[in-house]
């Protein structure tokens, strides 16, 4: 890469820059920067010079980054994140504020989160906007990382003991959590299943057929991990990728699926559902937030934040 001189660069272009990489499109880019398109890409174009490289090309209806893009998007969107906060380090008006936030998360957690966000949302802060993506990962930090995601919440048991680790050695954290409530997961089943009938063993449970819920698709989940540290293995015949769908189909069928205890009303079919306790010992599941150490003193982050663990608050006791 062509080497730059910082004392003469543009920091605009790094602006425009962070935007186009989150937006993926030239067009909202500008609109979002209220530029034109055409001043856009003639930005575009001088930071390609300076540094050498495409940034981005042409893909569908928006853009897609070059590999080095992506190595350098990180950095640059936490430095003027940080610009931004120190510069206008004010209160957040949550009654006058237009802000829009993008959440990551299950739809199990969801069930959970956004009535009472919403509500939150209608009462204090009319004007804020905000985007739900599917968590397909249990390391969310990619998508913190490089801006298109405020906030992850899930059950992300990797990634917490690395920034324990991380803490223990008295590194500074590129990421923060916080503990938001604890859930049990039950076997579910259609309530005529012969399995709901008396209490479920290991052996009837390894000998059904499986539904497995599973963000990345990765075939094997968390259940699996326990069954084979007792050297047992279950039948999965059937992958999806959300708790919901899971629902609907053992509703409907001979398979067993774990689901998140409290979620059973919110699949809409509790009245066809029956459940078991899980016939062997699994980890503690619980659901955190994730953010990156860059949002941590931004006032719209932290009412942010502050306003999920309301909303968790108020949804009441979970059994799951």
């Amino acid at each position: 890469m062509t080497k730059v001189n910082f004392r003469t660069l543009d920091l605009n272009l790094l602006r425009v820059f962070d935007e186009v990489m989150a937006e993926r499109s030239l067009t909202r880019a500008a609109h979002n920067l209220a530029l034109t398109q055409p001043a856009v890409s003639n930005a575009l174009r001088r930071l390609r010079e300076l540094l050498g490289d495409d940034l981005v090309r042409r893909s569908g209806y928006g853009v897609e980054p070059t590999p080095y893009a992506l190595q350098l998007w990180p950095a640059v969107r936490e430095a003027l994140q940080r610009l931004r906060a120190s510069l206008a380090p004010g209160p957040f008006d949550p009654a006058q504020a237009q802000d829009a936030f993008v959440l990551a998360m299950a739809d199990a957690t969801a069930s959970q989160v956004m009535p009472g966000l919403v509500a939150i949302l209608d009462r204090e802060a009319p004007g804020v906007t905000l985007r739900v993506l599917p968590l397909t990962t249990r390391d969310p930090r990619p998508l913190l990382e490089q801006g298109g995601v405020d906030l992850a919440i899930g059950y992300f048991p990797g990634v917490l003991a690395e920034l324990g680790a991380t803490h223990l050695q008295e590194q500074v954290p590129r990421f923060l959590s916080q503990r938001l409530y604890d859930g049990r997961y039950v076997v579910a089943m259609r309530r005529g299943h012969p399995l709901a009938r008396a209490r479920l063993t290991l052996d009837a449970y390894c000998e059904a057929r499986h539904l497995l819920v599973s963000f990345s698709g990765r075939p094997f989940g968390f259940v699996d991990e326990a069954l084979a540290a007792v050297g047992r293995r279950r039948r999965i015949v059937l992958t999806v990728n959300q708790f919901f769908t899971a629902g609907q189909v053992v509703a409907a069928s001979d398979l067993l699926t774990v689901l998140p205890q409290h979620f059973l009303g919110a699949t809409g079919h509790a009245e066809a559902l029956a459940t078991q306790p899980l016939p062997l010992q699994v980890p503690p599941v619980h659901v955190d937030m994730l953010w990156t150490r860059a949002h941590d003193g931004v006032p719209a982050q932290r009412w942010l934040r502050a306003a999920v663990q309301r909303a968790v608050a108020a949804a009441g006791p979970r059994d799951g």
